[in-house]
């Protein structure tokens, strides 16, 4: 496991979490409704213009997006749309395991997954990413009986594409080239194609979404996810790449 004293903390996870505090500002009704609200009604309040109805109509048109948004019945087709993208493990064996974190409440689920899969052959190697995840799930596979060899990780990468990132420079120099990829279904889609893209083949072998979690809490996931994958792709980050320096020293503890 790389050592935490050496991660280099970066922007980039200040501004996802910046970005994922607007998008949950926008899943307020209290908030947008108001403002949808004003979007309709105000240019029939003005003198006549020849915008007034196209703003008028965009205001209708993105309100009856968001109501779609926001109802059980839009995060799950939300939800199935994602789940489409994601193609069917092949039961491949592979170098390496890669779990990544997404919290406390996910951790459970991505660890007895990862730990059927090594329990079954599929990979001698489990390597947990994510800071303030990767050390925490390390120590869960230890507590239900893997041994610290088969164990590593990177405790530094804020986002999804700072996994992929560190998770490169550190196995690729190995020789590491297939993973199994462990992460909950709607995180899968923009995961695979981030982790594909600095050349890693990639099998996909989700983890499912705690039962804990309220319906607000699964619609945002999904949400989010439609947001960072259109927000990845237009990035370009599914596009083949380098690796390039993984910000922070190589050195294991």
């Amino acid at each position: 496991m790389v050592d935490l004293s050496v991660c280099q903390v970066t922007s980039a996870g200040d501004l996802t979490r910046s970005l994922w505090h607007l998008l949950n500002l926008l899943m307020q009704p209290s908030i947008v409704l108001p403002v949808l609200a004003v979007m309709i009604a105000a240019p029939w309040v003005v003198r006549p213009r020849r915008w007034k109805r196209r703003v008028s109509l965009a205001g209708v048109m993105l309100l009856l997006l968001y109501s779609l948004g926001l109802s059980p019945l839009g995060a799950k087709v939300g939800g199935k749309g994602l789940a489409l993208l994601i193609p069917q493990d092949n039961g491949q064996t592979a170098d390496a395991i890669v779990i990544l974190g997404r919290g406390e409440n996910f951790r459970p689920s991505r660890v007895q997954v990862a730990a059927e899969l090594w329990q079954q052959q599929r990979s001698p190697l489990i390597f947990a990413s994510g800071r303030g995840d990767a050390i925490e799930i390390g120590q869960m596979l230890e507590a239900a009986g893997l041994p610290a060899a088969a164990i590593d990780g990177e405790p530094c990468s804020a986002t999804t594409n700072e996994n992929a990132l560190f998770t490169a420079a550190l196995l690729q120099p190995q020789g590491i080239r297939r993973l199994i990829l462990v992460t909950d279904p709607p995180h899968m889609a923009r995961s695979l194609l981030t982790f594909r893209s600095l050349g890693f083949e990639v099998i996909p072998h989700p983890s499912p979404v705690p039962n804990g979690l309220n319906n607000r809490k699964r619609q945002f996931l999904v949400l989010r996810e439609w947001a960072g994958l259109i927000g990845y792709g237009m990035m370009g980050r599914y596009f083949a790449r380098e690796t390039g320096e993984p910000g922070f020293g190589v050195r294991t503890g």
